[in-house]
């Protein structure tokens, strides 16, 4: 493997680390972070996918000087040194994760933090791409990249304790058991890092600052880490999606593929996902070999909350699956690492580690993912021995500490064993004898639950999508006419409520409108006891006699404000879908289908195979009424559950722009004015505009590609 790494192929650079380390888990990484931080005097990178002011960086119990919480420590440098500048990039998230993030963070990291801290939010990149690149770099010396975000959850010792008083939130809520892995370089490595972060703060719209000469009279390497390595070459593997004029670079897949395909003897694998149909088939290709080398793959039990379950884990599931059929002489090993069985806990593993033989050790942000391969920013680092024993040595080492600490034992045992036996496998068995230890993952999915998660080129695509594919995929081109219309009639219904308004308000029909008595009767409506039930109810009856919801929404608006309006819209909304649902369930498929009609099949077939996602895109582009997709969500073989979900994500955003506008339209009444009558018709007329801007684009895309099969 001595010419593995290819620059321009399979990584953009190798450069030299006079010392490189190899960093497990939280409390060893966060402390070091912490100690370099107070080193550096004129630049500091932290690039990542997420960041919470409130990190404690040190958590030993004892007070500290400067203070451990990053905000208060990056407030506490910059005021100190004079000329240290302090840059924080971060993902601008979609909002699917907000729950998962610091409330507010531009205001803490931003408007609370010293004038030469800047904080941006990273946005260039394609629809449903994220910045997940994490690097922290100091004084362009120094720099730590790897799995981990300077984020809350990620903090933990290697004893991994299935109670630690120490592993919470800033909140101070625990969470569970965490894993994850780190690389430290300096020298010249860290230099190439530092052009890396330039571009990346430069994509974002920033002005990055000048390279800091080097000085050899400044080391920020932290005293807490001893160098695993002296003066080794490190290659530096991205990927980068093509976006606008910036072309795709996809390394961290070619280095994979190269690395899989040069293995002799072991392939060890931590990794949070396992999705990758190109990673897939180099593995099946090493198993079908008669005397390929032994795959071990430690994953998590599961890989994250409840969407990433029915989502990720049902793709890796799929993976394995082919995996075990292609694993005809028996060196396939999939594991997942228990902490202890009583309480059952295991642990949550987030590094991005590959070992192959003894000769690669590569870590770094990547997920054997589709979307890692070509859709998100990676950053992940290899160094490789070659004929160098010192550092096969070392990457031997690595991976027998990661077992080490998996199967609680120690390195010198797993190292003896593993001599004696000659097989990962059979060394991971011999060990895996107590109640912490590496045991079998199935991964099965439920033939019931696989087939209504799409295929990953939808939940994990390995390309930017571009946004009328994902239209297409759920509302085929022959449907979006009739979505479009059902959107316009929408905003045209709320078109007409704001101009008879005018009229009541500007021409002789105001005579008739005594506005004091709706708002009483709006008065006494809200203070009856009965309420409550009342609102929802009569959702529930609206959607049985197939009343449009949309106008129902508006009067709830506009009877009882704002705020309470736009719960009870949401309660009698989502009430509402799961009595028609459940109706739909007892119904039948036939009778729902006669009832329904031929349109109402095909949502039907894409309901089964793709639940949630479909779900949501129906409640934003509906092509059929409300009640009729809830009879025929009920009577497809979608769970209540993720029905359930799917319609309260998809009907948020249209129910608060509802709220919005007809908010506007009964203050507007109470108090008529021209300018907030001009906001409200100028915020509907924006709303037709962008609707039939978006019909036009995708009716020119369709008829283009039409006119490319043609020729």
């Amino acid at each position: 493997m001595k010419d593995l790494f290819k620059p321009g192929v399979n990584c953009g650079k190798v450069a030299v680390a006079h010392r490189a380390a190899f960093i497990v888990d939280g409390e060893a990484y966060y402390r070091a972070v912490y100690e370099a931080l107070q080193r550096a005097r004129r630049h500091v990178f932290i690039i990542g996918w997420d960041l919470h002011s409130e990190l404690k960086l040190v958590r030993d119990g004892r007070d500290h000087v400067p203070p451990v919480r990053l905000r208060a420590l990056l407030n506490h440098l910059a005021a100190k040194h004079k000329g240290l500048h302090i840059h924080l990039l971060c993902w601008d998230f979609a909002m699917i994760y907000a729950m998962e993030r610091e409330f507010l963070p531009w205001y803490k990291l931003q408007w609370r933090t010293h004038r030469r801290v800047a904080y941006c939010l990273d946005g260039a990149h394609p629809v449903g791409a994220s910045q997940h690149q994490k690097l922290v770099l100091i004084d362009d010396c120094l720099a730590f990249a790897g799995g981990f975000d300077l984020s809350e959850q990620r903090w933990d010792t290697p004893a991994h304790r299935p109670e630690d008083a120490r592993r919470v939130t800033p909140d101070g809520k625990p969470y569970p058991p965490f894993h994850d892995v780190q690389m430290a370089v300096d020298g010249p490595a860290a230099r190439v890092l530092a052009e890396l972060a330039r571009t990346r703060w430069a994509a974002a719209g920033n002005r990055p600052p000048a390279m800091v000469p080097l000085d050899k009279t400044s080391d920020p390497w932290p005293p807490s880490v001893v160098p695993d390595l002296r003066e080794v070459p490190v290659a530096v593997a991205r990927t980068i999606p093509e976006y606008e004029s910036r072309a795709a670079v996809r390394e961290v897949e070619r280095l994979y593929l190269d690395s899989i395909a040069a293995a002799q003897r072991w392939i060890y694998v931590e990794n949070q996902y396992l999705s990758s149909h190109r990673i897939c088939q180099a593995l099946e290709g090493r198993l079908a070999e008669t005397d390929g080398p032994e795959v071990v793959l430690v994953l998590p039990e599961r890989t994250g909350g409840w969407l990433e379950q029915h989502t990720m884990d049902i793709l890796r599931g799929r993976i394995l699956a082919r995996l075990r059929q292609a694993d005809r002489h028996d060196r396939l090993r999939v594991y997942c690492p228990r902490i202890s069985e009583t309480p059952a806990c295991h642990l949550m593993v987030h590094a991005k580690v590959m070992v192959i033989d003894d000769q690669v050790a590569r870590v770094g942000s990547s997920n054997l993912s589709n979307r890692s391969m070509g859709l998100d920013s990676e950053l992940d680092l290899a160094v490789a021995a070659g004929t160098d024993e010192r550092v096969g040595q070392v990457i031997a080492g690595f991976r027998n500490r990661l077992l080490a600490e998996h199967l609680d034992s120690d390195v010198d045992m797993v190292a003896q064993l593993l001599d004696r036996k000659g097989s990962l496998i059979a060394t991971i068995e011999a060990l895996a004898t107590g109640s912490r230890a590496l045991v079998p993952l199935t991964g099965d999915v439920p033939p019931e639950v696989d087939q209504w998660v799409p295929e990953s080129e939808l939940l994990d695509p390995e390309q930017p999508v571009a946004p009328e594919a994902l239209v297409d995929y759920f509302v085929t081109p022959r449907e979006q006419p009739s979505a479009f219309r059902h959107l316009l009639k929408v905003l045209v219904v709320l078109g007409l409520v704001l101009a008879l308004a005018a009229l009541w308000r500007w021409s002789p029909l105001g005579a008739w409108l005594d506005l004091d008595k709706v708002l009483s009767t709006a008065r006494w409506l809200r203070q009856q006891a009965a309420t409550p039930l009342l609102v929802p109810l009569a959702y529930v009856l609206g959607g049985v006699v197939v009343f449009p919801v949309t106008l129902m929404i508006l009067a709830t608006v506009m009877v009882f404000g704002p705020w309470w309006g736009l719960g009870y819209a949401l309660l009698g909304a989502e009430l509402s879908a799961a009595v028609l649902f459940l109706l739909g369930r007892r119904l039948g498929r036939d009778a729902v289908h006669r009832f329904a009609g031929n349109r109402v099949r095909r949502i039907s077939r894409k309901l089964s195979r793709a639940g949630i996602p479909t779900i949501v895109t129906l409640r934003i582009i509906p092509v059929a009424p409300f009640s009729v997709i809830n009879l025929v969500a009920g009577a497809s073989e979608i769970p209540f559950r993720d029905f359930a979900i799917g319609t309260l994500i998809g009907m948020l955003p249209g129910i608060v722009t509802m709220v919005v506008l007809a908010h506007g339209i009964s203050f507007f009444l109470q108090r008529p004015a021209w300018d907030r009558f001009a906001l409200v018709a100028g915020v509907l007329l924006l709303a037709v505009g962008g609707l039939l801007v978006l019909r036009s684009w995708l009716k020119r895309r369709h008829s283009g590609a039409a006119a490319r099969r043609g020729s």
